[in-house]
């Protein structure tokens, strides 16, 4: 068997173990047909001609199913205000059978669903609502055109209460540098986006994130987000405790740890979950952003790497989860293949994730941070199934956190990954 080959069985058999339906889970075949609206179709029309077109050109009559490779990131916020009620149904009804909430606190400690501790100034309406602002860690600064100044603004989860929390609407994350008034400064949605339902934005704590997603049927990827503030929190808040804390509100609820793949940035964590939490904590993904915080790391050489594919596997790491970029780059002839990261990976034995398809715009401009490899055979949006085809079939991946989870689960359905 050649070596894609072997990478193309081994994603196939991973993703039936790790993602396999939980007896008497809601999950899978009760759920309703997804509702997978024009875009899916809209990006295999935009490919240039070949086998893989004509392939999931064959597919557009469906049917259509939920499925475990399709995983809702921050819901569905190509067009929803992200971690909110409506981003989350958006997801769901589009496919995705995983959905996340990142995960931070309040200043009363309480857990809820927000991408970083400090975003609530670009991502719901806190600066139009003078009580909460005047308690933002930075309250809005107009930009000075004349000094060239840009407009800024702190607002974060652990300035305000739940109840203050509550109060607040999501919008599409978004912020215009250039403002000199808050109406301004918050609208900033890119014009690849939309604000046509960012009219209501209801925020979640990370309790009722769990409730929903019950409801839903679908599985959960908590992502415990890095503290802004400094820890331990107001004296005895530590790290643990906050780890901890995320864990048991899934044990709490009843939910099988089978069905939860908790998710951090700090390897510390992922220890901490295998040491303590065993069920959970063997499934835990660590995340991989060494590109941006490691000086010199190069995803095709081994030798910037540390600690080694090998030395996290033997600390106990199962699964690892990078942007796409890191997984693929281009031969000789142009063409997108798996990097030596994706390779060392499945030598090493880890199953892969990886973020964040449909977070790029139109990729007529090469797509940018996530397509940065491969940028040079990046023509259009038909090459979002591309590169989409490359993770799953060559390097192997086991689910693919996406914007607009239709898209990949229109892929995941036409190739039997489900």
């Amino acid at each position: 068997m050649t070596p894609i080959a072997h990478a193309r069985a081994t994603g196939l058999l991973l993703l039936a173990s790790l993602f396999a339906p939980i007896s008497g889970s809601a999950f899978a075949d009760t759920a309703p047909s997804p509702q997978l609206g024009p875009r899916p179709f809209y990006l295999v029309e935009a490919m240039a001609g070949g086998p893989l077109k004509a392939k999931l050109k064959s597919c557009e009559a469906g049917p259509f199913r939920r499925t475990a490779f399709s995983i809702g990131h921050r819901g569905a916020t190509l067009q929803f205000p992200e971690h909110t009620r409506e981003s989350y149904l958006a997801g769901a009804r589009m496919g995705a059978g995983v959905l996340e909430c990142d995960v931070t606190f309040t200043k009363d400690r309480q857990l809820v669903c927000r991408h970083s501790q400090c975003d609530l100034h670009t991502s719901t309406d806190i600066l139009a609502r003078p009580a909460l602002a005047a308690k933002c860690s930075k309250p809005f600064t107009p930009a000075n055109p004349a000094s060239g100044r840009k407009a800024e603004a702190l607002c974060c989860t652990s300035d305000i209460t739940l109840a203050e929390f509550k109060q607040l609407r999501g919008k599409m994350d978004g912020a215009n540098p250039s403002a000199t008034t808050v109406a301004a400064y918050m609208a900033g949605t890119p014009g690849w986006r939309t604000d046509l339902y960012a009219s209501t934005g209801t925020l979640m704590t990370h309790a009722e994130s769990i409730a929903l997603f019950k409801q839903l049927g679908v599985k959960f990827t908590p992502e415990l987000k890095a503290p802004t503030v400094a820890m331990p929190f107001d004296g005895d808040y530590t790290q643990d405790a906050y780890a901890q804390q995320m864990i048991d509100d899934y044990k709490a609820a009843g939910v099988d740890p089978r069905e939860v793949l908790a998710q951090s940035f700090q390897l510390r964590d992922i220890l901490y979950w295998i040491a303590k939490e065993p069920a959970f904590g063997t499934q835990a993904v660590y995340l991989d952003d060494r590109d941006e915080t490691v000086k010199g790391f190069n995803a095709n050489d081994p030798a910037t790497w540390q600690p080694t594919m090998a030395e996290l596997a033997a600390r106990g790491v199962t699964t690892l989860a990078p942007p796409t970029h890191m997984l693929v780059t281009l031969d000789a002839d142009n063409a997108i293949v798996p990097s030596a990261y994706a390779k060392a990976a499945k030598a090493a034995g880890l199953k892969l994730i990886t973020w964040t398809l449909e977070r790029s715009g139109t990729l007529t401009d090469g797509g940018g941070y996530y397509y940065q490899s491969v940028k040079d055979a990046i023509r259009g949006s038909g090459d979002t199934y591309v590169l989409l085809d490359v993770l799953a079939k060559d390097v192997g991946v086991i689910g693919v956190f996406s914007d607009w989870p239709a898209t990949v689960t229109y892929y995941a359905n036409c190739m039997g990954l489900d």
